[in-house]
C-alpha cells in the first residue's frame, strides 16, 4: 500500500432506498405542527385532538370528528344531510368548486347540524367546517343553520354552535349575506322563549359569521389563539393609519377586551359544556365558583 492511499479521502455513498421501501413507509404517519414545527406520529395526534402537545397549538378539525369528541357514543343524530347548495347566481365554475369539495371532504355543505347527548344532556349543535369553501355561509349554510336553532327552540333543548368561517360566500352575492340577519332573527326567538345559545368560535371565524350569530351568544367562548374578526388586518391599519398590536384578532384578544367569556382548550371543550349545560338543566341553581367556569 502506497503512503498516498493512507490519507485518500473516502467517497461517501448517499443510500437511496427503492421503491418497495418508499411504499413500506405509511402515508399520513406523521405529522408536522404549523407552529413549532415539531413531528408526531399521527395516532398521537388524534390522542391530543390535533392540538401539539409541545406548544398547544390548535390544528383544523373536521367537523366528523369535533362532534364525535363532543357527544356521547352513538347519541348524534344528523339533520338535513340532504340540503346541498345550487347557483342561483350562474357564478362560473361554482357547482364545479361545490362538486370538488364534497368529493374532498365527504360533506354535502360547509355545516353539520344535529342533536345528540353531552353526559346525558340533550343538545342541539351546529358544527362549520372550513375545508368545505373555507366554511363561508352560503344560502343553505344559513339554512342549516336557521332550522338547527329552530329545532332547538321548538324541542326545548340548548344549542352549540361551532364556527370556522371565512365569512359570507362571494359566489351567491346577496343571497348569502341574507342569512346573517336569517340566522340573527333565529337567535332572537330562540332567546325570547328562554332558550340557550352556546357560540364557540374557532379559527378561523370572521367576516359575516363574527359579525352575526357568533357573537350573541348567551356564552361565547373560543378556542386558544383562534382568529376572530370582521375586515382583515391589513385593511384596517390602512383605513385608520395605525399600527395594530400583533395580537390583534386573536381569541386571547378579544377575552382581554370584553368581547369573549372564556378562551377554552380544546381538550377542556367537552367538561366545560356539559358542565354549562348540566346547570341549566337545574335551573342555574349551582354558582359559579363550584363550576370553575
Amino acid at each position: 500500500m502506497q503512503l498516498k492511499d493512507l490519507f485518500a479521502k473516502k467517497k461517501k455513498y448517499a443510500s437511496i432506498p427503492s421503491e418497495n421501501a418508499k411504499k413500506d413507509v405509511p402515508e399520513g404517519l406523521m405529522q408536522k405542527c404549523d407552529h413549532c414545527q415539531k413531528i408526531y406520529y399521527q395516532k398521537e395526534w388524534q390522542k391530543h385532538l390535533y392540538v401539539c402537545p409541545d406548544c398547544g397549538h390548535h390544528h383544523q378539525i373536521t367537523a366528523h370528528e369535533r362532534i364525535n369528541h363532543l357527544f356521547d357514543e352513538d347519541s348524534f343524530v344528523e339533520w338535513d344531510k340532504e340540503l346541498i347548495s345550487g347557483n342561483p347566481l350562474d357564478f362560473p365554475q361554482y357547482d364545479e368548486k361545490l362538486e370538488k369539495d364534497r368529493i374532498k371532504t365527504g360533506l354535502n355543505e360547509a355545516v353539520v347540524t344535529g342533536e345528540g347527548s353531552v353526559k346525558g344532556v340533550r343538545a342541539a349543535v351546529a358544527v362549520m367546517d372550513s375545508r368545505f369553501r373555507m366554511g363561508s355561509m352560503g344560502s343553505v349554510v344559513g339554512e342549516k343553520i336557521t332550522r338547527a336553532i329552530e329545532n332547538a327552540r321548538e324541542k326545548q333543548i340548548p344549542i352549540i354552535v361551532f364556527t370556522a368561517s371565512g365569512g359570507a360566500r362571494m359566489q351567491e352575492g346577496i343571497l348569502s349575506l341574507m342569512q346573517m340577519a336569517k340566522t340573527s332573527m333565529a337567535i332572537q326567538r330562540l332567546h325570547q322563549e328562554n332558550g340557550l345559545f352556546i357560540s364557540v368560535m374557532t379559527n378561523p371565524t370572521t367576516g359575516g359569521v363574527s359579525a352575526s350569530f357568533a357573537s350573541i351568544g348567551d356564552y361565547n367562548f373560543a378556542e386558544p389563539g383562534a382568529l376572530i374578526g370582521f375586515a382583515g388586518r391589513r385593511i384596517i391599519e390602512q383605513t385608520i393609519r395605525e399600527k395594530l398590536p400583533d395580537d390583534f384578532q386573536t381569541a386571547e384578544f378579544q377575552l382581554a377586551h370584553g368581547q369573549l367569556d372564556k378562551v377554552i382548550p380544546r381538550e377542556e371543550m367537552r367538561d366545560t359544556l356539559a358542565t354549562i349545560l348540566e346547570i341549566h338543566q337545574l335551573g342555574g341553581a349551582t354558582d359559579e365558583a363550584s363550576t370553575g367556569i
